[in-house]
């Protein structure tokens, strides 16, 4: 990218700049530590000095009233020169207190950090889901800016109702509600009757399985990132994800098939191969619902292909909320939600939208267009 744009020269200097400036602070810092040293000896070596002047003339002394006896005077000198020692380790000690405070205040800071979305008193446990999803005249804002505006849409159960709509539109958002990524603002969400809210997390978040846009993966194996959908399966049922999500293959080609490493959020696989892990993750879990997120929107044509083909497949029987970046990839939706400004606009199948000639035909005619 930086040869591209020739920034190259540009760079190193912004580099070179900010380097200066920590070995700055690092010097200062360091000359700060270093000088401790030789002042904290500096200091002791003038205080045994006063010690041995003023002892020295009480010792000589000794015959008045104020006098000390030399043998008390050399107790004292042992057992001073054994403090010295304690209290510039005090001091070290001190530093390393006062160096270590500003991660502490800052680590503190993210541990008291409140959780917003939290189970409420003696939640309830969603076993399954059996009828609908619905959304009851639901409002969402961030702050002051509203996203979302007066939703109201039932999602039967064994459905596909798609999302469409102009970046910016709130699609994302009204799919982050319903596994409460986010509570709403106004109006209520419910699944089988009941709000959300009423649901433990947990229990809430076990009925659904989510297919991301960027693929989220971690440095670790292909079996363990498949797992995580399903912490308990066997190296059979992650083989059988991975057949479902049209992972299978590359896989085996893999030097160590399930067992490769790969690498931090899957840099060592292509985008595609990236997309039919984290499908595969959510297959292995077996939910009744599905949510997917513009899952194919970044990928080459076969890729896509392979992605959509294994998407499809896990389509089958479940309850799924699409959001679609291509519009070809959602025209066998039950339902098509057109949103746009945070409002649906439109609602209705493929060809029910495009006899309308409205807001959704005009994207779908500009996607044909490109």
């Amino acid at each position: 990218m930086l040869k591209a744009f020739n920034a190259e020269e540009l760079q190193s200097k912004k580099f070179a700049e900010e380097n200066r400036k920590l070995f700055h602070i690092k010097n200062k810092v360091n000359r700060r530590r270093d000088l401790g040293s030789p002042v904290s000896e500096t200091l002791g070596i003038i205080a045994v000095c006063c010690v041995l002047w003023y002892g020295g003339r009480l010792v000589l002394g000794h015959g008045n009233s104020y006098g000390l006896k030399p043998g008390d005077f050399l107790a004292f000198i042992a057992i001073f020169t054994q403090i010295i020692t304690p209290l510039k380790m005090i001091s070290q000690a001190s530093y390393n207190i006062r160096n270590g405070a500003a991660s502490i205040d800052r680590i503190q800071y993210l541990l008291k950090e409140q959780e917003t979305i939290k189970d409420g008193t003696n939640p309830k446990n969603l076993s399954s889901f059996n009828s609908c999803i619905e959304f009851k005249n639901v409002t969402f804002s961030y702050g002051d800016a509203v996203i979302l505006e007066n939703i109201s849409l039932k999602i039967e159960k064994g459905k596909t109702i798609a999302l469409v709509g102009s970046s910016g539109a709130g699609k994302s958002t009204m799919a982050d509600l319903v596994p409460r990524f986010h509570d709403v603002s106004c109006g209520e969400l419910s699944i089988d009757g009941i709000n959300i809210k009423e649901y433990s997390l947990e229990s809430l978040r076990s009925q659904m399985s989510i297919v991301t846009q960027e693929p989220i993966l971690f440095n670790d194996s292909i079996t363990d990132n498949i797992k995580l959908g399903k912490h308990d399966a066997t190296i059979e049922e992650v083989m059988e994800a991975a057949k479902v999500a049209n992972a299978h293959n590359f896989i085996m080609h893999k030097e160590h098939g399930y067992e490769t490493n790969i690498g931090d959020r899957g840099s060592k696989l292509s985008g595609g191969e990236r997309q039919r892990l984290t499908i595969a993750r959510a297959v292995i879990k077996n939910p009744p619902i599905l949510i997917l997120d513009e899952a194919t929107s970044s990928l080459d044509t076969e890729s896509e292909r392979l992605v959509q083909d294994a998407i499809n497949n896990m389509m089958q029987n479940r309850t799924s909320i699409v959001i679609a970046h291509r519009l070809s990839t959602i025209r066998h939706a039950n339902e098509i939600i057109v949103l746009r400004k945070g409002k649906i606009v439109e609602r209705g199948t493929h060809d029910f939208l495009m006899r309308q000639d409205g807001f959704y035909k005009k994207l779908v005619e500009m996607q044909e267009v490109k």
